[in-house]
């Protein structure tokens, strides 16, 4: 990056991802979540089979105990349930419940909202154009995590 513009960009990339946050955390204010909370429905709803606490607290980047807390607060919400691992009578599944599938749902519309009334300013072509930016970034993120894999 070597002019001016460029040394901005990653301060106005955060600064309209935060705006997309903040927008998307008021849209969940109804629903009582914390954004830990938020990000476990999401990760356990993306993933077809129930999580083991370890692997949730991994994919959160958290400490396991951190983890349990989270679950707790869900589990008291009535958005997910935890069921002894019966390959492993040690570990315990964690599962979202049909309210955290609703839940879920809910807060997949509040991120659309937001992204929607954010970008609206956009003209389709460069909606597009900043869609392919932004694909482009994540693709070259991918391949180099799955070239780090590779090499571990």
């Amino acid at each position: 990056m070597t002019d001016a513009s460029d040394s901005d960009l990653p301060d106005l990339f955060f600064r309209t991802a935060r705006r997309i946050r903040r927008t998307q955390q008021s849209g969940l204010a109804p629903l009582g979540l914390t954004p830990a909370q938020a990000r476990a429905l999401r990760i356990l709803g993306h993933t077809p089979d129930p999580l083991r606490m370890s692997a949730l607290a991994d994919r959160l980047g958290i400490v396991p105990r951190s983890a349990t807390t989270v679950v707790d607060a869900l589990e008291a919400a009535g958005l997910a349930t935890r069921t002894p691992d019966p390959a492993n009578r040690r570990a315990v599944l964690v599962t979202l419940t049909e309210q955290g599938r609703t839940a879920l749902n809910r807060m997949a519309e509040a991120r659309r909202t937001a992204a929607r009334d954010l970008f609206a300013t956009l003209s389709p072509a460069r909606r597009r154009t900043l869609y392919e930016i932004l694909a482009e970034l994540d693709a070259s993120d991918q391949a180099g995590a799955e070239a780090h894999q590779s090499t571990s």
